[in-house]
């Protein structure tokens, strides 16, 4: 999943998480699929955000899914030999990517 600015949401892309307003109703549920309307309306009413799922788009200062995965393996090398500590590298390896999409 990505949070994307709302500017840049494009027709087709899939809510990963809902958008509320403000007294806790929702405007818009996970798995929304986004429509040109729906966009100009999050515009018309300051909605700053939207995370979509995949990730659709590459922003600028953005970390790509290579150097987000080289950055994960710099941080556990002094941990090898400890398993716990693998199995958790092991499942934020596995989340990255699926996030990704990839």
């Amino acid at each position: 999943m990505q949070k994307i600015p709302t500017i840049l949401a494009a027709e087709g892309m899939v809510l990963a998480k809902e958008i509320p307003l403000e007294g806790g109703r929702i405007l818009c549920g996970k798995g929304t699929v986004l429509t040109e309307t729906i966009i100009d309306r999050l515009k018309r009413i300051d909605i700053p955000f939207v995370v979509v799922e995949g990730h659709p788009l590459e922003l600028a200062g953005e970390k790509n899914l290579d150097d987000e995965l080289k950055d994960l393996e710099e941080r556990f090398s002094r941990v090898k030999d400890i398993p716990p500590l693998m199995y958790i590298k092991k499942r934020i390896t596995e989340r990255l990517i699926a996030a990704r999409g990839a």
